[in-house]
């Protein structure tokens, strides 16, 4: 049985002018829709990577996953408990002790105010749990000293700081954390030392990871399924070596292609030019179509469905070519 199932999913936000302005200037509210039908599946013990360009809807499903957003439509059941429509208070507080989140800035996900020691019990501390030592047991499992625990967060480095995230993190006993781009704000030396963490923390605590990132090279390496993310769209799902070797979407071969890489001259490649469309008015049919090498008349009219086509799950007219 799948740790994560996620129907249908959506989210949208209404991103009008104030009542006066509209009202003035006789214009209609307007709606932003970040993330439009979703559906995937995460197992146990395993990372699911969402990958696409900003303001394609990763970080939207994230805070969905941990219940920081509700659903605008479909559902997100975590071990079969949907966290927006639960009732039974004591499922919904059982679950929420199963989830968190790494978040992406690790200068701004740390209280100032308080001792590390502090910001890594909290979660432990908020549910009557008891915090001894927990700090410093964590801090030397994170890669960090004892010593640590009475520091600031000013007092560490970014790459520090996030490993002090990581300790937050599993201090409740997690199943499943929700990692958004956790590497991102670091230096390139050191995101391979945190990915490294992460992945040796997986294994040892039998983690589950829903891994949000736009660097291919990190979910090569440490996913087990990756979703392309589109617009909001779940364009193409399938594992690392099928969607690397044979994209099967051409938006995931643009991404691939947009990699930094050298042409054979030792020059670095041009990347694929175009931009992401106004998602508050994206266009008709597939959503990918104005940037489309392959787009055919059917692509400016229908919006296709997600379908199965051979180890993959693609929503594409022209996947066959």
């Amino acid at each position: 049985m799948a740790l994560v199932s996620v129907k249908n999913l959506s989210r949208v936000f209404d991103v009008s002018k104030p009542w006066l302005n509209r009202v003035l200037e006789r214009e209609p509210k307007a709606f932003l829709t970040a993330v439009s039908e979703v559906d995937f599946e995460v197992e146990p013990q395993t990372t699911y990577a969402l990958v696409g360009e900003s303001g394609s809807g990763k970080s939207t499903i994230g805070r969905m996953l941990v219940g920081l957003l509700k659903p605008s439509g479909g559902n997100v059941d975590i071990d079969g408990v949907d966290l927006a429509n639960e009732t039974d208070a004591a499922k919904i507080d059982a679950i929420r002790s199963d989830i968190q989140m790494i978040f992406q800035d690790p200068y701004a996900s740390l209280n100032p105010r308080w001792r590390v020691r502090d910001i890594i019990a909290e979660p432990v501390a908020a549910r009557g749990g008891k915090t001894d030592g927990l700090a410093e047991k964590l801090l030397e499992q994170v890669g960090l000293s004892v010593k640590d625990a009475g520091k600031f967060p000013h007092e560490f480095s970014g790459g520090q700081r996030q490993r002090i995230c990581i300790a937050r993190a599993l201090a409740s006993e997690p199943r499943l954390i929700v990692c958004d781009e956790p590497t991102s704000a670091l230096d390139v030396s050191v995101q391979s030392q945190v990915l490294n963490l992460m992945s040796d923390l997986k294994d040892n605590f039998g983690l589950t990871y829903v891994l949000i990132t736009h660097d291919l090279t990190v979910v090569q390496h440490m996913a087990d399924r990756i979703g392309v993310l589109y617009l909001g769209r779940l364009v193409e799902e399938g594992a690392p070596e099928d969607l690397f070797d044979a994209p099967k979407h051409p938006y995931t071969q643009m991404l691939l292609d947009a990699a930094p890489r050298m042409d054979g001259f030792g020059r670095e490649a041009t990347p694929p030019e175009g931009e992401i469309p106004d998602p508050i008015n994206p266009p008709s049919g597939c959503a990918f179509h104005p940037r489309c090498p392959l787009a055919a008349e059917v692509c400016h009219k229908e919006r296709p469905v997600m379908r199965r086509l051979g180890n993959t799950r693609v929503a594409c007219h022209m996947a066959e070519e």
